[in-house]
Protein backbone atom coordinates (compact mmCIF):
# COMPACT_ATOMS: atom_id res chain seq x y z
CA UNK A 1 0.00 0.00 0.00
CA UNK A 2 1.72 3.61 -1.27
CA UNK A 3 1.70 6.06 1.85
CA UNK A 4 2.38 9.93 1.46
CA UNK A 5 2.66 12.11 3.63
CA UNK A 6 3.45 15.75 2.29
CA UNK A 7 4.51 18.81 4.10
CA UNK A 8 6.27 21.96 3.42
CA UNK A 9 3.56 24.34 1.70
CA UNK A 10 2.96 27.61 3.15
CA UNK A 11 3.00 31.53 2.40
CA UNK A 12 5.63 33.16 0.25
CA UNK A 13 5.98 36.75 -1.30
CA UNK A 14 6.22 36.79 -5.47
CA UNK A 15 9.61 35.58 -5.93
CA UNK A 16 10.52 33.07 -3.08
CA UNK A 17 10.84 29.75 -2.45
CA UNK A 18 9.51 26.97 -0.86
CA UNK A 19 11.01 22.94 -0.69
CA UNK A 20 7.93 20.69 -0.65
CA UNK A 21 8.76 17.26 1.07
CA UNK A 22 6.77 13.67 0.79
CA UNK A 23 7.80 10.61 2.66
CA UNK A 24 6.86 7.47 0.73
CA UNK A 25 6.23 3.88 1.50
CA UNK A 26 4.77 1.03 -0.51
CA UNK A 27 6.91 0.90 -3.42
CA UNK A 28 7.80 -2.54 -4.41
CA UNK A 29 8.08 -2.39 -8.11
CA UNK A 30 10.80 -0.60 -9.99
CA UNK A 31 8.22 0.37 -12.16
CA UNK A 32 6.39 2.99 -9.72
CA UNK A 33 6.67 6.45 -10.15
CA UNK A 34 6.34 9.76 -7.44
CA UNK A 35 4.76 13.03 -8.61
CA UNK A 36 3.09 16.61 -7.21
CA UNK A 37 -0.01 17.85 -8.76
CA UNK A 38 -2.12 20.99 -7.86
CA UNK A 39 -5.33 22.43 -7.99
CA UNK A 40 -5.67 26.18 -8.34
CA UNK A 41 -9.11 27.80 -6.67
CA UNK A 42 -11.55 26.99 -9.28
CA UNK A 43 -9.29 25.15 -11.84
CA UNK A 44 -8.94 21.36 -12.84
CA UNK A 45 -6.20 19.19 -11.25
CA UNK A 46 -2.65 19.98 -12.97
CA UNK A 47 -0.02 18.16 -13.16
CA UNK A 48 3.23 19.55 -12.05
CA UNK A 49 6.54 17.27 -12.15
CA UNK A 50 6.64 13.33 -11.80
CA UNK A 51 9.93 10.95 -11.79
CA UNK A 52 9.97 7.57 -12.31
CA UNK A 53 11.19 5.02 -9.27
CA UNK A 54 14.43 4.90 -11.06
CA UNK A 55 14.71 8.37 -12.26
CA UNK A 56 14.79 7.62 -15.42
CA UNK A 57 11.80 9.89 -16.76
CA UNK A 58 10.64 13.14 -15.13
CA UNK A 59 8.30 15.58 -16.82
CA UNK A 60 7.77 19.06 -15.89
CA UNK A 61 4.33 21.16 -16.64
CA UNK A 62 5.43 24.30 -19.29
CA UNK A 63 4.36 26.72 -16.57
CA UNK A 64 6.92 25.51 -13.70
CA UNK A 65 9.98 24.10 -15.81
CA UNK A 66 12.93 26.05 -14.70
CA UNK A 67 11.34 27.15 -11.58
CA UNK A 68 10.42 24.12 -10.21
CA UNK A 69 12.56 20.79 -9.43
CA UNK A 70 11.69 17.69 -8.71
CA UNK A 71 13.76 15.49 -6.89
CA UNK A 72 14.23 12.13 -4.55
CA UNK A 73 16.23 10.92 -1.68
CA UNK A 74 16.14 7.51 -1.44
CA UNK A 75 17.50 7.16 1.84
CA UNK A 76 14.77 8.86 3.52
CA UNK A 77 11.96 7.61 1.06
CA UNK A 78 11.23 11.45 0.89
CA UNK A 79 10.49 13.09 -2.66
CA UNK A 80 11.03 16.41 -2.83
CA UNK A 81 9.59 20.01 -4.70
CA UNK A 82 12.11 22.70 -4.60
CA UNK A 83 9.52 25.54 -5.80
CA UNK A 84 11.69 28.92 -6.87
CA UNK A 85 10.51 32.03 -7.96
CA UNK A 86 6.84 31.59 -6.74
CA UNK A 87 4.02 33.51 -8.57
CA UNK A 88 0.53 34.19 -7.91
CA UNK A 89 -0.66 31.69 -9.94
CA UNK A 90 1.45 28.96 -8.14
CA UNK A 91 -1.07 29.64 -5.01
CA UNK A 92 -2.45 26.03 -4.82
CA UNK A 93 -3.28 22.94 -2.78
CA UNK A 94 -0.33 20.92 -3.69
CA UNK A 95 -0.15 16.81 -3.49
CA UNK A 96 2.43 14.02 -3.68
CA UNK A 97 1.08 11.22 -5.86
CA UNK A 98 2.58 7.83 -6.62
CA UNK A 99 2.22 4.50 -8.07
CA UNK A 100 2.55 2.68 -11.27
CA UNK A 101 4.66 4.64 -13.56
CA UNK A 102 3.06 6.83 -15.90
CA UNK A 103 5.58 9.32 -16.00
CA UNK A 104 5.51 10.30 -19.43
CA UNK A 105 3.29 13.76 -19.65
CA UNK A 106 0.77 16.29 -18.32
CA UNK A 107 -1.77 13.45 -17.11
CA UNK A 108 1.05 11.22 -14.92
CA UNK A 109 -1.49 11.53 -12.10
CA UNK A 110 -4.35 9.34 -13.88
CA UNK A 111 -4.58 6.24 -11.55
CA UNK A 112 -2.30 6.98 -8.94
CA UNK A 113 -2.22 7.23 -4.96
CA UNK A 114 -2.70 10.51 -3.46
CA UNK A 115 -1.37 12.32 0.17
CA UNK A 116 -3.44 14.67 1.72
CA UNK A 117 -1.91 18.06 -0.15
CA UNK A 118 -0.20 20.96 1.75
CA UNK A 119 -1.16 24.41 0.59
CA UNK A 120 1.53 26.77 -1.33
CA UNK A 121 -0.03 30.66 -1.02
CA UNK A 122 1.96 33.50 -3.14
CA UNK A 123 -0.59 36.24 -2.65
CA UNK A 124 -0.38 38.96 -5.47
Amino acid sequence: EVRLVESGGGLVQPGGSLRLSCTYSGFTHEDDALGWVRQAPGQDTEGVACTSWSWSRTFYEDSVRGRFTISVDGAKNTLYLQMNNLQPDDTSLSTCVAGEDSCRGARFYYGLEWGQGTPVTVPA
